[in-house]
């Protein structure tokens, strides 16, 4: 008779267990602290083309400020999660906000390039915060309630992204870009004070507190991406005899083989390659990592694009760049937010494939109709819903078909693999508006010309038709399974 209690009175397991105000607060502050991270993201874009000025600096050199901040959080994001499972997540996510708070504050006094670009790095150990804050909200809420709350907590990235292009544009616009840092910096000090002060975290035994941290593999791996970077930078230069780019390549190739036969040797690597290379989980990370590099792509474009002079581009402002890509940010805020509705009615597999296709189709609708800000802002919106339902389908297909025992690792390398992918878009972007500029009559300098913009468009185009194909061909693997999340 115990089996049939629940139909005559709730039990234990189904009764509402309630959420302390204290775990609500607690959730308040750290989407405080990922708004405040994504704004610092988001409110440089519109300053691209001022940078570009301001330090006499190339198209391709300009990437390095989005790509030094990528990298900088994808080296780390692992060892932040480590160090936070072995002293505690509290006290590692205060010291990362601190880090990240003189990066602020650096930017803010910023008078070269190697300076903001130091200031940038510091800033991007601020992504870090994220899989702590994770770990925080899954130790406050209980496991009824995890879904919202995590629902919630994600949904901050996106709103610090339009809070940041937003309120970016309008401080560049008026004070200049220094301002901006400026403007976050007491913001991310007095939630960090905030956060010491009412955040409680019950501390926890760790099932192993000699877990190392893998130096070598994660040296390893910034060579790998920034000699991968370093060569893309000098690409458009082998035409004329300088043959570095290749150098580069080479070095990243030998870097990345010294990587891969580090990681099959320790015993808590960066990248579990035995676990990477799941049917499954291999293309859902190639499709993540394609995600990552068209988004910043697009990042690195619209601001030069916009601000460049007619006819080479539209003579625009700083606040045209925020209304052009406004819609792609609140698409984003938007599905993102919705995100269990549709995996609950489609599943992971076709989430992901409607995804890819619907990125194809904004990428080839932008690259043939990028000649108007209206059509920009409309191919962009479209962009941002394939983005968007790839991005939640992929961590949830990553999610569900990790064994439980290495659900952790699993997730950490996913989102390492797309921050290392967005790094590369800057540079993909930045390498053609270098390799196709154009000059304007009684305008000194040059700016990237339309083949640019045609090549960079072309090329996001290509790789989210890769992506559909992995999809599609993740999606007959698994049986046309539509995996619908829990509840």
């Amino acid at each position: 008779m115990k089996e049939n209690q629940d139909d005559s009175e709730p039990s234990k397991n189904n009764s509402v267990i309630p959420v302390s105000s204290s775990a609500w607060l607690a959730l308040s502050i750290i989407c405080g602290l990922a708004l405040v991270t994504m704004y610092g993201e988001t409110m440089v874009l519109p300053a691209i083309p001022d940078f570009i000025k301001d330090f006499g600096i190339s198209y391709n050199t300009s990437s390095w400020i989005l790509s030094s901040y990528l990298i900088a959080g994808a080296v780390m994001t692992p060892i932040a999660g480590k160090l936070s499972d072995i002293y505690g997540k509290k006290k590692i996510l205060l010291i990362v906000m601190m880090i990240y708070s003189a990066g602020i504050l650096a930017g803010g006094f910023a008078n070269s390039l190697p300076f903001l670009l130091a200031a940038r790095i510091a800033q991007g150990v601020g992504i870090s915060m994220f899989p702590i804050a994770f770990g925080i909200v899954r130790d406050i809420f209980p496991i009824q309630k995890l879904g919202m709350a995590q629902g919630i907590f994600t949904s901050t990235f996106f709103g610090g992204s339009v809070i940041g292009l937003i309120a970016g544009a309008k401080i560049i616009s008026d004070y200049g870009w220094h301002a901006t840092f400026f403007s976050v910096f007491p913001i991310a000090i007095g939630l960090a004070f905030i956060m010491n002060r009412f955040i409680k975290i019950k501390k926890t035994e760790q099932d192993d507190m000699t877990m190392g941290i893998d130096v070598k593999g994660t040296l390893a791996l910034s060579s790998t991406v920034i000699l991968l970077l370093m060569g893309i930078s000098f690409l458009q230069e082998i035409g004329s005899g300088n043959l570095d780019s290749l150098g580069f390549f080479a070095g990243s190739v030998i870097s990345l083989i010294i990587f891969a036969s580090l990681e099959k040797r320790v015993a808590h690597p960066l990248i579990d390659l035995k676990v990477l290379s799941d049917k499954v989980l291999l293309p859902s990370n190639i499709i993540l990592i394609i995600v990552g590099v068209s988004t910043f792509m697009v990042y690195q474009t619209i601001p030069i694009l916009i601000r460049s002079p007619k006819p080479l581009g539209f003579g625009g402002d700083v606040i045209t760049i925020a209304t052009v890509q406004l819609p792609f940010m609140i698409v984003s805020l938007v599905v993102s937010a919705a995100g269990g509705f549709f995996l609950s009615r489609v599943g992971n597999f076709n989430l992901t494939a409607l995804g890819t296709i619907i990125c194809a189709v904004g990428f080839f609708s932008i690259l043939a109709f990028h000649f108007t800000e209206y059509t920009i802002s409309v191919t962009l919106a479209i962009i941002s819903v394939g983005l968007s339902f790839a991005i939640v389908g992929c961590f949830n297909i990553v999610l569900m078909s990790s064994p439980q025992k290495v659900q952790g690792i699993s997730l950490g390398m996913t989102v390492l693999l797309m921050l290392v992918g967005q790094s590369f878009g800057p540079s993909l972007a930045g390498m053609f508006q270098q390799m196709y500029r154009g000059t304007i009559p009684k305008l000194s300098g040059s700016f990237p010309s339309a083949q640019a913009y045609d090549q960079i468009f072309l090329t996001a185009a290509l790789l989210s038709i890769v992506s559909v194909f992995l999809a599609i061909a993740l999606r007959k693997k698994m049986g046309a399974k539509t995996n619908p999340i829990p509840g």
